[in-house]
């Protein structure tokens, strides 16, 4: 029997609740299909940072594409710690440590009654956003000259390279060249405002002649929102900077129903990946067995393909939209009546049902 090696990191807020459960329907269907999940329960977040000071120790982020083959993460955040602080320490180290400079994030509508556009269907919003990852405004470069003075000054510095841009340009077109349903990549950007990010035109431009069966396309963010929520039936493979596709993944989330049915993969094909549903730690309902996790169910499935097990994605997957479809869930919010244990065994019951 094969086995994979997890390392899980609940973290912060509703994070381990949801990693709870998206790990036992990612078990359950594994038993269905013949492999095995070795979980390794990491303690890293705000608790343990506030209990011993300690983050995310050297040696366990090196040991993290030598031991495991794959990261789940559940959330990240706590009110008692300066904003952005675990964050940073967490999450994009993992990020940057390991080069995940792929941020996949689907943006599938599972039952028309989810989405908040009117008349909209499943067929209408079925699109993958992939995201560059590693590089922009969230590498960190830049700081606050004279803070707390009427002549402070903040500086922040967008940063592409050429290799940042062209092997997230390269990776869409080979997802929309790999699922049949795709057609088109269209290239998200501010080129004629922002004029450094003329490097991501001209890489798409010519990187994008390489796949000659696939139609290319191009929007400035600001019109690719508009078309998002007027026209997301024309959207196929969307690449885009990370700044901006942090913000325009966002509207997609809502557009699919909400942030408790939106999940993210975090990737370095053919690496040891993270994997993490996209809403935060919502501290509120921590250990009140509220929180929906889907999401974090949903994540779990991108994790099963990205590990090769592509029935049993495949399998989850069906699993979410049923309950989903049939309304065996009222809503997808912490309002639905269902604990989070509850939604948890409605996806293992579909699981079995198939």
């Amino acid at each position: 029997m094969a086995e994979y090696r997890i390392a899980a990191i609940g973290g912060d807020g509703i994070g381990p609740e949801v990693t709870r459960e998206a790990l036992r329907c990612a078990r359950a269907v594994a038993e269905i299909h013949g492999f095995d999940l070795r979980v390794e329960d990491l303690p890293y977040g705000s608790d343990h940072y506030l209990a011993t000071g300690e983050f995310l120790p050297d040696a366990v982020l090196e040991s993290l594409p030598k031991d495991f083959d794959a990261i789940f993460l559940g959330a990240i955040g706590d009110p008692r710690i300066e904003p952005g602080l675990v964050e940073r320490q967490i999450i994009a180290r993992i990020r940057f440590g390991l080069d995940l400079y792929i941020n996949y994030r689907p943006i599938l509508l599972y039952s028309e009654h989810l989405c908040p556009l009117k008349g909209r269907r499943p067929e209408d919003v079925d699109m993958i956003v992939i995201r560059e990852n590693t590089e922009d405004a969230y590498t960190g470069l830049g700081g606050i000259f004279k803070r707390g003075t009427a002549d402070e000054i903040a500086v922040a510095e967008m940063i592409y390279s050429r290799k940042g841009c062209e092997r997230a340009v390269r990776y869409a077109f080979e997802v929309a060249r790999k699922v049949e349903r795709f057609k088109r990549v269209t290239l998200v950007d501010k080129a004629n405002a922002i004029r450094a990010q003329d490097i991501w035109t001209r890489t798409f431009a010519e990187v994008g002649a390489e796949y000659p069966e696939i139609e290319k396309d191009h929007a400035y963010i600001d019109a690719a929102c508009m078309w998002m929520v007027k026209n997301p039936d024309f959207f196929d493979v969307i690449v885009v900077p990370n700044l901006f596709g942090d913000i325009l993944t966002d509207l997609g989330a809502m557009i699919q129903g909400g942030m408790g049915v939106a999940a993210s993969a975090n990737l370095h094909p053919g690496r040891t990946s993270m994997f993490e549903p996209i809403h935060g730690s919502a501290p509120k309902y921590r250990d009140q067995n509220r929180a929906n996790p889907l999401a974090a169910i949903a994540a779990a499935q991108l994790m099963l393909e990205h590990i090769g097990e592509t029935a049993a994605s495949t399998h989850l997957e069906q699993a979410i939209r049923r309950v989903l479809v049939e309304r065996r869930l009222p809503s997808v919010d912490a309002r639905s009546g269902f604990g989070t244990d509850q939604i948890g065994d409605l996806v293992i019951a579909a699981i079995h049902e198939q």
